[in-house]
């Protein structure tokens, strides 16, 4: 449906279609370079995170090409389309429904600090990622209540993803800890790394309270500063966003960095202990080329046996220097770094 033609439209809404242009053209961006760096450096790191974040901005990009086409229609060819508006609406609840389902997802440390979540914590964030969605349709549609139902659904979800970025962050210090008194320096800069991420994540999910706090606070609903609205809105968006992606992006980050356990234990956490071993170059011949093999032995029979060992074991030309043919047995030596 699209509405009749020479329908006057306010003057002071005139740059608003550049500036969607103009966003649309930094997120294209954005976007582009993300899925390929993230592709470029999947050998590096479990990138699992990094593509479920590249959806983010391509759901933004797409919004932000509706919204310019809907404007460039309205003003040069005098036709404001109905769908097209409607596409609008739909894309903008995906965007922010999805920004925070991926916060969700940092917050539990998904592939940072485990591999994957439990059942039960993908199940919490799938459900409150369906209500966040619904809840944010009815009050955009005007729904009587669903202010209320908005508000709790964002204090719930601001709650969880600093309540598990807290116990994140006490977990690594209590690892950090645990090296300094045990001298397991090997594992220091990954566990510091992750410290750092997980600050800056905390961080930047404060400005994010503070930013959607002010978004509905604000009560100017004039068309004359609806630009201006605009701008700050769109420019707060993409920082944030620029920022975290900057700091979870796919990188060749600390050794030891994807050294993590499966799922998240209940019981105590504890750094692993990492022994270098020592062998010959014949001996050698029997790994694989890559740089790091990680060796896990077969776990006893005895079920309340602890977690097996795990053995990280380093090609010896990058710290050895070449020397003569060794004469001595396969493996010298296994001692703790």
């Amino acid at each position: 449906m699209d509405a009749p033609e020479g329908v006057g439209i306010d003057e002071s809404y005139r740059p608003v279609p550049s500036l969607y242009l103009a966003f649309l053209s930094i997120w294209l961006v954005s976007a582009c370079s993300w899925t390929l760096n993230t592709y470029k450096k999947r050998h590096f790191q479990a990138n699992n995170l990094q593509w479920t974040l590249a959806l983010v901005p391509l759901i933004k990009a797409l919004q932000l090409t509706l919204s310019f086409l809907f404007w460039y229609s309205c003003f040069y060819l005098e036709i404001c389309s109905l769908w097209m508006s409607f596409g609008v609406y739909v894309t903008g609840v995906l965007f922010q429904t999805a920004s925070f389902v991926s916060f969700l997802l940092i917050s539990h440390g998904y592939c940072i600090m485990y591999e994957r979540l439990s059942v039960t914590e993908r199940r919490t964030t799938a459900g409150l990622g369906c209500v966040f969605y619904l809840t944010l349709v009815g009050y955009r549609a005007s729904v009587p209540y669903f202010s209320v139902l908005l508000l709790l659904n964002y204090f719930i979800t601001f709650y969880l993803i600093f309540h598990h970025t807290s116990q994140n962050l006490l977990v690594l210090r209590e690892q950090l800890s645990f090296i300094e008194n045990e001298d397991v320096h090997a594992m220091h800069d990954a566990v510091y790394t992750k410290y750092i991420m997980f600050k800056k994540f905390q961080c930047a999910m404060q400005v994010v309270a503070m930013a959607e706090a002010v978004i509905y606070i604000n009560f100017d609903d004039s068309s004359e500063n609806y630009w201006i609205r605009l701008f700050v809105r769109e420019w707060a968006q993409l920082c944030i966003f620029v920022y975290i992606g900057w700091t979870f992006r796919s990188q060749d980050l600390a050794p030891r960095f994807s050294v993590m356990p499966t799922l998240k234990s209940k019981g105590e956490t504890i750094i692993p202990p990492i022994y270098s071993i020592e062998m010959d170059a014949a001996t050698f011949k029997d790994f694989s080329s890559h740089e790091w093999h990680i060796g896990v032995p077969t776990p006893s029979c005895d079920q309340g046996a602890k977690e097996p060992v795990l053995v990280i074991i380093q090609q010896p030309h990058t710290y050895y220097k070449p020397a003569t043919p060794a004469t001595h047995s396969s493996f010298t030596h296994i001692d703790p770094v």
